[in-house]
């Protein structure tokens, strides 16, 4: 009985495990805030000004999840821009970004969510704490602007939503 849980297989379970309960919740939060932004009465439209700068994506957890929800005929999109991050993290020059390559794994849901979309969830493992895990900054650290542009005509609209971070803490290790 104790061999099973100390075996590989059965930490690869636990994370799958935790990988899914994260995705339902995740899932059924992006729903609840779709459908109380269609029923929210619309205010009249804002002067136009410049867009404020997205938050760092930083991590406070020994181990970081993020999700990705990407439709299902933008898969090859998506994985374009995960191959050019990639790449910028490979010439980065900076301590903390081949820090973060190190530890950064993509994985992809084999099989479709309801409603037909895809998961990527970026495991993280070990955070590198205060560290930027935001694409865009690290996008734009590795290639000029009218690259980047080009990545992000792409990119941006391969996203079903804004990804979502999630933070754990290691309790145990079973190593």
């Amino acid at each position: 009985m104790f061999s099973t849980w100390t075996s590989a297989t059965a930490g690869c379970r636990r994370i799958a495990i935790a990988l899914v309960l994260t995705a339902v919740v995740v899932l059924t939060s992006a729903g609840l805030a779709q459908a109380q932004a269609a029923a929210a009465p619309q205010a009249p439209a804002a002067p136009a000004q410049a867009a404020a700068p997205a938050p760092p994506r930083v991590f406070t957890g020994d181990i970081g999840f993020m999700y990705n929800v990407v439709k299902a005929d933008k898969t090859a999109d998506f994985e374009m821009a995960i191959a050019k991050l990639k790449e910028a993290l490979a010439k980065s020059e900076k301590p903390d970004r081949k820090a973060q390559a190190a530890g950064w794994r993509v994985l992809k849901q084999t099989t479709p969510m309801p409603d037909g979309s895809i998961l990527y969830v970026f495991l993280i493992d070990p955070v590198v704490k205060d560290a930027d895990y935001t694409v865009g900054t690290i996008l734009s650290e590795g290639f000029p602007p009218a690259e980047i542009q080009e990545i992000f005509k792409t990119y941006g609209p391969s996203l079903v939503s804004r990804p979502s971070l999630a933070n754990y803490q290691l309790i145990a290790s079973m190593k």
